[in-house]
């Protein structure tokens, strides 16, 4: 009896163990909404490297310099494409027509991607493209297999190549780099992070806003469940 129990538990956790690694482990990504500088970066880095392809339409340039205390004549020499007003929105400058014969299909507009997928799965994905000379574009990605998206940020990450390894709990992708970009790996984790933490703004710039007054709610609400059991208490005293 004591070996068909420990059979069992040995068979349950390599179970547990091979359902785990089949898992996608995902990057964490350093997410602060405070931080301007950080959020100025990475709109400069979504408007040079996914503009092209991608828009960000609920956004404007105006808004970026409200939210962050850019001058405005700053956000345009800086952020916005030649030509831009301050009151643009984040247009893509590929029509629907072109997309659809490059790609088969128009590239999703981005202001509420980081609220669909998450900061973390956006951050993992930027830095997880490979070589694969099957795919049509020449790459494919770990976290989204057959991505019909080309790696925008090669030249800046450098060209890696997948490699399966096996564990005793079952098999996982490793990703090594083959020939090194332009940046370092911190400064291209650094690039990445500031990218995803102004899209993680894009999906929502009053979020810093809410979470202050959310206090101030809370705290009226709790005020209120104390006024609201002290005058229950008032009115059923002499209920007997």
């Amino acid at each position: 009896m004591k070996s068909f129990i420990t059979i069992l538990l040995l068979l349950l956790t390599l179970s547990f163990g091979v359902r785990a690694s089949e898992e996608l482990k995902l990057q964490e990504a350093n997410i602060d909404l405070a931080d301007k500088a950080s959020l100025l970066r990475g709109a400069e880095h979504f408007v040079a490297y996914c503009l092209g392809c991608h828009s960000a339409k609920h956004m404007r340039y105006l808004r970026i310099a409200l939210d962050t205390g850019a001058d405005e004549k700053t956000v345009l020499k800086d952020i916005a494409p030649e030509g831009a007003s301050i009151y643009d929105q984040l247009h893509s400058a590929m029509n629907k027509h072109d997309a659809e014969k490059w790609f088969g299909t128009q590239p999703p507009d981005l202001s509420l991607i980081a609220r669909s997928r998450g900061a973390d799965w956006l951050y993992t994905y930027l830095k997880s493209y490979y070589i694969d000379p099957r795919s049509p574009t020449g790459v494919d990605n770990t976290v989204f297999e057959d991505t019909a998206m080309p790696n925008p940020l090669w030249q800046l990450q450098g060209e890696q190549h997948a490699e399966i390894r096996k564990t005793i709990w079952g098999e996982y992708t490793k990703l090594v780099l083959d020939e090194p970009g332009a940046l370092s790996e911190r400064e291209f984790d650094t690039f990445v992070n500031d990218m995803v933490n102004f899209l993680v703004y894009v999906g929502e710039p009053v979020q810093l806003e809410r979470q202050r007054i959310g206090k101030y709610v809370i705290f009226f609400l709790l005020m209120f469940l104390v006024i609201a059991y002290l005058l229950k208490k008032e009115y059923w005293k002499d209920v007997h």
